[in-house]
């Protein structure tokens, strides 16, 4: 059996910096959901709504990415040479592997990626020798370059020198057994999920419920000065507030429906959690139909 060589990128400080944003992100989301509460509806409530919305759309970038940082590891044995970064995966046979050296070797600059921050270094480039450079990185200091004949790809592994020598000596033991060149991307995940007409139409069942939910919200709150958000144990209306709250129902729909949406991706990614992927999926869609018919009743009642 092979003996892997592990060498996983610098984590701390991307991760630190994305715990940091994740936190900033949900802290402005309450600070905005709270003061929507009890709010009337005028050019600050809509003010507040859109720094909700502003706060909650980009934190599954920042969640998903601090995943994928956890998860991150460069490793090598005899056979082959493993990338994995989140969802991104790239299982390459040694013999495959051309060359690899230090960015800093090269006589023409790398140019990075244009978004970068601590932890993600991510994206493709493109340069005049090379073609296109794939960086599963984690920062900028220490880059190595790894040439195969389909692609190249920039790591950052936390010990570039021990990863090269690590890369020599299972090149000069030579390979047994190499397997088959394997890439995985997330929007494999999704394109697989997609082909099942099951999940297809939960996600969108569940994706324009939302929509409509949002739209027929916001269209009947100028004209809604009062309305009651539930039902005591008697089954009679709870004590009316402002209209204008009644946005909160379609934004915690919207919520919870991404958010079990990103969960399912997660679990389908492995062939026995699959059915648990789907079990999430359709209960988001039912959960917004839910949503849905709650909001009916409440404008009725209003």
């Amino acid at each position: 059996m092979a003996t892997s060589n592990a060498f996983p990128p610098p984590k701390q400080r991307g991760l630190i910096l994305h715990a940091a944003l994740m936190v900033i992100l949900l802290s402005l989301a309450a600070f905005s959901a709270y003061r929507l509460y009890g709010a009337e509806f005028d050019l600050a409530f809509a003010g507040f709504v859109l720094l909700l919305l502003a706060c909650l759309l980009p934190l599954p970038v920042f969640v998903y990415r601090f995943y994928a940082l956890v998860r991150a590891d460069y490793s090598l044995d005899r056979d082959n040479l493993h990338l994995i970064w989140g969802m991104r995966v790239e299982d390459i046979p040694i013999s495959d592997v051309e060359w690899v050296r230090p960015v800093d070797a090269l006589p023409t600059p790398l140019a990075l990626p244009w978004l970068r921050l601590w932890g993600g270094l991510l994206g493709t480039t493109r340069h005049p020798d090379l073609g296109p450079v794939e960086f599963l990185a984690s920062e900028a200091d220490g880059l190595l370059l790894i040439a195969t004949a389909r692609q190249v790809f920039a790591i950052s592994p936390a010990d570039p020198a021990g990863f090269v020598q690590a890369f020599q000596r299972v090149m000069e033991m030579g390979s047994l057994a190499p397997g088959q060149s394997h890439s995985q991307y997330p929007s494999f995940v999704m394109s697989t999920a997609w082909q099942n007409p099951l999940i297809r139409y939960a996600w969108l069942f569940g994706a324009f419920i939302n929509i409509g939910l949002f739209l027929w919200v916001s269209i009947n709150l100028p004209g809604l000065a009062q309305v009651s958000l539930g039902f005591d144990a008697l089954g009679a209306p709870l004590e009316q507030v402002p209209g204008a709250q009644l946005i909160l129902l379609p934004l915690l729909s919207a919520i919870l429906f991404a958010g079990g949406w990103l969960a399912g991706l997660f679990f389908y990614r492995r062939e026995d959690l699959r059915l648990l992927a789907s079990l999430v999926w359709i209960s988001g869609a039912v959960s917004s139909l839910l949503f849905l018919f709650a909001v009916f009743f409440l404008l009725n009642v209003a």
